[in-house]
């Protein structure tokens, strides 16, 4: 503080009252952190009564080298403007701050000063730190959420849930935000401190973080790896060797301290829920309501036509090359909710940000803040990237045949297969919400259509009316280490016999459509019936998938159906999320703060084969740090193994401890155990 012979004795941030009415007591309660556009208090200790006609001054310091210098004004002052007021009581100076709803996040430092009558510093404090987080409880803040129930989830819930699996088998993957664990909000200014527009100018990225909007899009571009000092490296070919592989990883916090503890050096691998997940968690920690979204069959649409077009040669072979339009098993990204002043009225609330890289925007690989509505209502033209977004979730499957002199004819058009059962997880439990209509309008509606076309496409058609075959796909419940039966059926609407070539293959892929090995293909040619049906059964067995399958866990069958006396081809996929065995974790104890607990992990190996290298991995918001445990030897075909870990709780609240185990021929086995965690002060 002050020399000894001065005024000022010490000065109390008041950090456990000020902390937990800014809602970040969860955060820390022995560090300073309050939202914007709130008051929050300190008290000055001094030696003796200030005397009457010296002045108070404070002084703020903000940026990695406190280059942005902000006087607070010691009297009332407008919304913009920082100011005090003070209360004095003796020997003591009650200090009340009043920041402005749209100032800079960051860490700032405070400095105190003590002037004379005539304006001369006479002592001033050693520097105080406190944080500045965006407040989506203030009116005046740009992220304002009127809805408390909504903040309870998308600003203060550390636990969540992240959808994969297919439209129409979809699943739900526990995931950790863990948004107030400790350090991590010095992690999330770390993050910012790194990008391209810190390290070149910092005074204006400084006065840029006043803006969701510019916030927002710096984390998207920073949370992957691709063009700075980002935290995750994608990869999506298997070979995780030298890392860890997307699929073990239950939570944010693990990739941040590692990140950090590298030298901010990019930490290998994550994938689109990764990547989601991570955003998810550093925007809620910078006080921007965000949660993570997913989108079934999306679509990644290279060229910007607005199709996906598939590319198949006489044979029926695909003859796709370079940079292949593809449509996603499924997609991940998060929304966060902000308004639009950079853009004309109408398009405040989520906007869609994707931290996978996927395209470049601007030079780089990031994705938003894009508006939902806008992507709704066709307004491809509104920044950030909505030709894109509209793309993912509502661009047409077209289908080509390319003949050997090069040219190609249109023989297949599906305007329903992308952007489907578009997900995020309710604020009311575990359950999923359905938010496909904020995205588009009904498929195959004529407001559908013609936001299509206002997009800037025309409606792609093609000549003449349906032909007579139709073309299914059923399949039984497939579970991993199984054979299963793919059941082709080809239906003859019309009133004649028609030949026709049928092809059918299926392939082991990732989420991604990235093709990891075929296992079977079929041709047949057949005749089918007037007003009859043609079943083709093809059975997958583990001896073909099992050498092959990705680390999804995903069959993709492809049917191609061609009648002799028509030029169309009908093309139908389905994909076949293979069942995972569950993972059985129970707690033992009372859950109780600094209490031990102990958890009991277990689970069967499913496969007709042996694991190897098994790894468990442990994690939970206010319950213990990410841990791993190693499985005790190999597991055999139908072989049960059981670990056994303890904790001690750190935090009250109904807490969750997620689990992942992981083997060289078995990956992304999940389970996850929820507890309700007592303070020591309300147990008898």
């Amino acid at each position: 503080m002050a020399n000894q012979n001065g005024v000022f004795m010490g000065m109390d941030l008041r950090c456990q009252v000020n902390n937990h009415a800014h809602r970040t007591g969860e955060m820390d309660l022995e560090r300073l952190l309050v939202r914007r556009g709130q008051p929050f208090s300190l008290a000055l200790q001094c030696s003796t009564p200030l005397p009457p006609k010296h002045k108070l001054a404070m002084i703020l310091h903000l940026g990695k080298e406190g280059e942005v210098v902000v006087k607070v004004l010691d009297a009332r002052a407008g919304r913009d403007k920082w100011w005090f007021r003070q209360q004095r009581a003796q020997n003591e100076v009650l200090l009340t701050i009043h920041s402005p709803a749209d100032a800079p996040v960051g860490i700032y430092s405070m400095t105190l000063l003590l002037l004379s009558p005539d304006g001369h510093i006479l002592e001033q404090t050693t520097p105080e730190t406190f944080y500045l987080l965006f407040n989506p409880w203030c009116k005046a803040d740009s992220v304002y959420l009127s809805d408390e129930e909504l903040l309870e989830e998308y600003i203060l819930n550390e636990n969540g849930l992240l959808y994969q699996g297919s439209w129409d088998q979809i699943s739900s993957l526990p995931w950790n935000f863990g948004q107030f664990e400790q350090d991590v909000v010095d992690i999330c200014f770390e993050i910012l401190n790194n990008s391209p527009a810190a390290l070149k100018n910092p005074e204006i990225d400084t006065a840029n973080r006043a803006d969701p909007v510019y916030v927002s899009r710096t984390i998207t571009a920073m949370v992957n790896a691709n063009d700075d000092r980002g935290v995750v490296l994608g990869r999506w070919d298997g070979k995780y060797d030298d890392g860890v592989s997307p699929t073990r990883w239950t939570g944010s916090v693990a990739i941040l301290r590692r990140w950090r503890e590298a030298g901010t050096q990019r930490v290998r691998y994550g994938q689109c829920w990764v990547f989601s997940g991570v955003a998810c968690t550093v925007l809620r920690c910078l006080g921007i309501p965000t949660r993570p979204v997913t989108n079934y069959s999306s679509a990644h649409d290279t060229d910007g036509n607005l199709n996906v077009d598939y590319l198949y040669n006489e044979q029926l072979e695909s003859v796709s090359e370079g940079r292949k339009d593809m449509i996603w098993n499924y997609h991940c990204w998060v929304e966060s909710w902000m308004d639009r002043e950079d853009l004309p009225k109408g398009y405040d609330g989520w906007q869609a940000l994707d931290p996978t890289p996927q395209e470049r925007s601007d030079g780089v690989y990031c994705c938003g803040p894009c508006p939902v509505k806008a992507v709704r209502d066709g307004d491809v033209g509104m920044k950030y990237d909505a030709a894109f977004v509209f793309s993912e979730v509502n661009a047409d499957l077209v289908t080509w045949i390319v003949y050997t002199d090069g040219q190609r004819s249109q023989v297949s058009l599906n305007q329903k297969t992308v952007g489907r059962n578009i997900s995020t997880k309710s604020v009311y439990g575990d359950y999923r919400e359905d938010i496909t209509k904020h995205y588009k309008y009904p498929e195959g509606s004529v407001k559908e259509r013609e936001v299509y076309e206002k997009a800037g496409r025309r409606i792609t058609q093609l000549n003449g009316g349906p032909g007579q075959l139709e073309l299914k796909i059923r399949h039984a419940q497939a579970i991993l280490g199984t054979d299963f039966d793919v059941i082709v059926e080809v239906h003859n609407v019309g009133g004649e016999d028609t030949p026709a070539q049928l092809t059918v293959t299926s392939n082991a892929v990732t989420y991604n459509s990235l093709h990891r090995g075929e296992c079977q293909r079929r041709t047949a040619s057949l005749t089918v019936p007037a007003q009859k049906a043609h079943k083709e059964v093809m059975r997958l067995r583990y001896d073909h998938y099992g050498a092959c399958v990705s680390e999804h866990n995903l069959i993709r069958v492809t049917a191609l159906l061609q009648a002799s006396s028509q030029p169309d081809i009908i093309l139908q996929e389905v994909n076949i999320p293979l069942s995972m065995p569950q993972l059985h974790v129970k707690v033992v104890g009372d859950a109780v703060v600094s209490r031990k607990l102990i958890a009991h992990i277990s689970f069967t190996n499913p496969l007709p084969i042996t694991l190897r290298g098994g790894v468990f991995t442990v994690e939970g918001a206010g319950l213990t740090a990410p841990r791993e445990l190693q499985a005790p030897g190999n597991i055999g075909p139908g072989e049960d193994v059981k670990v056994k870990l303890s904790f001690k709780p750190t935090r009250a609240g109904l807490r969750k401890l997620m689990v992942d185990f992981d083997a060289d021929r078995l990956r992304d086995v999940k389970g996850v155990a929820t507890l309700i965690v007592r303070n020591r002060s309300t147990v008898n």
